[in-house]
């Protein structure tokens, strides 16, 4: 990686309770974020002249919808900020996935520009900002493995003993791209899941209220979660399309993978509680 180049990581929602509806019309949520090693790459250079410019990103999204272009332009507004950026987005995160690839395309953003703008914002204050971006920005800013409750915002991070341990995935992508809200807007959505604790969770595992729902509305999720649970618990992770299995430390991975089905794109990934994005900023 160049010293341009920021990582964006993505992350598996390893448990998804949804507690009720908010007056505001969102969910309350339980769910614990752990990140993975597949990573969107960001190249940001600073502008002198307060342009803000995209030079690549995901395919089919305009610059003015890209949460990367979105979250520059937020900062430097709130900041006040004459200087301006470009921004390469190299997507690796497959979009409408489940696995947050824009939200955390945002987060770098701010990230990297805090830094190369010299605005020596705090982590509170970034992530109050990325908020405004979208409920799974807040994570990505922060960069813990955490347990997050409210719309996603309200966040505890987990250490060890309590992080979740840094398994190897094998995740499928089935060819099909859900809308969050769709989901969440469903008249046969759970809504009335108990609320959990840390240690509840760390006992049971819990489970993904969103599952029936994009079941039925995407049978060919259903084929992937039941395809994968002949090798564990098989899960999707956020409101999908991506399924995901922690695999046995004797699985034999690379064998496992090839014997996914041609409907599915799989591939295998490494649990992370702590954000690369941390240590690229500690590499200054």
């Amino acid at each position: 990686m160049s010293d341009r180049s920021w990582p964006a990581p993505a992350k598996l929602n390893l448990f998804l309770h949804v507690l009720g509806r908010r007056p505001d019309g969102y969910h309350e949520l339980q769910t614990c974020f752990q990140f993975i090693d597949l990573c969107d790459e960001l190249r940001i250079e600073r502008r002198p002249d307060g342009q803000i410019r995209r030079s690549a990103g995901a395919a089919g999204v305009a610059a003015e919808s890209d949460l990367s272009v979105r979250s520059a332009l937020a900062l430097q507004r709130a900041a006040g900020c004459t200087l301006g950026a470009d921004i390469d987005v190299q997507k690796r995160i497959p979009m409408g996935a489940g696995l947050g690839g824009g939200s955390s395309d945002a987060a770098t953003t701010l990230v990297a520009l805090n830094r190369l703008w010299k605005l020596d914002w705090g982590v509170d204050r970034l992530a109050e900002l990325g908020l405004s971006l979208g409920a799974d920005v807040p994570v990505f800013v922060r960069g813990h493995a955490a347990w997050g409750e409210g719309v996603g915002e309200r966040l505890t991070p987990l250490y060890p003993p309590q992080a979740p341990i840094e398994r190897n995935y094998l995740i499928l992508k089935p060819n099909v791209s859900i809308s969050t809200a769709s989901v969440f807007q469903d008249p046969e959505l759970t809504r009335n899941s108990p609320p959990i604790t840390i240690e509840g969770f760390l006992a049971t595992g819990g489970r993904n209220d969103c599952e029936p729902v994009v079941r039925r509305r995407y049978p060919v999720v259903g084929a992937a979660l039941d395809w994968l649970s002949r090798y564990g618990a098989a899960r999707l992770t956020g409101t999908g399309a991506c399924v995901y299995v922690a695999l046995d430390v004797s699985a034999d991975r690379e064998s496992i993978l090839n014997e996914v089905p041609t409907a599915f794109s799989g591939f295998l990934a490494r649990g992370l509680n702590d954000s690369p994005l941390l240590e690229r900023l500690a590499a200054g």
